[in-house]
Order: structure tokens, then sequence, then C-alpha cells
């Protein structure tokens, strides 16, 4: 459960409508129901597109509370985050919509479209402006400055399947913000193979996007 669900229900008790009452039990059954659907979409063969994912969000069958993406065609449970992981997703969109100015947008665990089939959830993306916001489409491929995952126990598969399929698509740059070692992964040049400019740094060291390099941060200041 994310902190946003967790609040809505701490709400919903303050309110006279706890655990214990009939609309406090309805509002669980209703949850419960919704979390079995969401484990049988995940468990289903079928190939979801991302037009018929979105068709589920507008449905309300999924919604932005929600622990999931969509990747070729099959729905993902993500891992729960702990405190550390998000204090690092804050510490690092504090520091990016402090450095961009305007000049992109900063967008904190929200999807990208990488395909027909492919809606990941990045922790961040760093988008080219638009007036809209992306309210008249989804951002895509070309519209992606820089993509940042946020990882601990999820590190091996952010290096060894969501990377590369950002890569694949023509992400021109990700960031894995790497907890267990406390270093940034930077990687670069997008390929059919992955990413071919491959570096680490360290605390003591800088990183800027290759699209805004006048956006410098200190990786120091991305760990909590």
């Amino acid at each position: 459960m994310t902190q946003q669900t967790e609040t809505k229900a701490a709400v919903f008790d303050q309110h006279g409508r706890g655990a214990d009452s009939d609309a406090g039990r309805r509002f669980k059954m209703v949850q419960g129901i919704r979390q079995e659907i969401i484990a049988m979409l995940a468990a289903k063969k079928r190939r979801f597109s991302a037009d018929d994912y979105q068709i589920l969000g507008k449905e309300g069958i999924l919604t932005e509370d929600d622990r999931i993406e969509l990747i070729e065609g099959e729905i993902v449970v993500m891992s729960p985050i702990g405190d550390r992981h998000l204090a690092c997703v804050d510490m690092l969109a504090s520091q990016l919509f402090g450095g961009v100015r305007g000049e992109a947008i900063v967008r904190v665990q929200g999807s990208i479209r990488l395909g027909e089939y492919s809606e990941p959830q990045p922790d961040i993306a760093l988008l080219r402006h638009r007036d809209d916001y992306y309210a008249s489409r989804s951002a895509t491929p070309e519209d992606i400055l820089l993509l940042v995952e946020v990882a601990d126990s999820s590190l091996d598969r952010d290096r060894n399947d969501k990377l590369p399929r950002y890569a694949r698509a023509g992400v021109p740059e990700a960031w894995i913000a790497n907890l267990l070692d406390d270093c940034v992964e930077r990687f670069r040049n997008p390929t059919e193979d992955g990413y071919s400019d491959v570096i680490r740094l360290i605390r003591s060291d800088t990183i800027s996007p290759e699209l805004l390099p006048d956006v410098e941060l200190r990786v120091d200041d991305i760990f909590p």
C-alpha cells in the first residue's frame, strides 16, 4: 500500500467510518477485491497493449496507487517501496526541480510509453517541456531526456531487464541510483544490445544529464 492509500484510509477513519463500521468493512472489501483483480490480471497469459492498460485505469480497475507497470504486454506488480527508497526519490526530484527551472518536466513515479506493449513507471522521468504537460498524449522515448530508477531490492531487475529495454527503445540516458552501494550508475549511448557507455559515480562526484548539461547534481545530495 502506498503512503497516499494509507492517508486515504486514515481520513476514512477520522470521519467515524473506521474499520469496525459497516462502511469501513465495505471499504476493506472493495480494496480486497481490487487487489484480487490486479493479481488475476498480472497472472493472465494474455498480452495487454498500452491502450488496454490505459482503459483499465480509466475504468478504475487500476489506479495511481497501485504499484504496477506494463512490460512487454504483461502487468507486473512492483516491489513495495521502503523509506530510504522514497527519501532518495524525493531528494533527487527536489534537486532536478531546482535545476531544470522550467526547461524540462520532472515526472515522479509516473508512466511513460515505450511502445505498443510497454508502459513502465520509472522513479523519475525528465521530459522535454510541453505546455500541456502531456495531457493530450503519452510521453514516448522521443520526449525523454533522462530516466532514473532508484534501486535496492530491485537492482538486478533494473540493470538486467529495464535498462536494456530503455536502450532498445532509444531512451538517450538512464541512471540507477544504487542504494546498496551509494553510487549512481550512468548509462548513455543506447543500442539494440544495451547502453554502450556505462560509468559509476560515487558520493564525491557530480553528475549532469547529457541533454541538460547545465543541470549539475552532487551525488552526495541524492542519497539519504
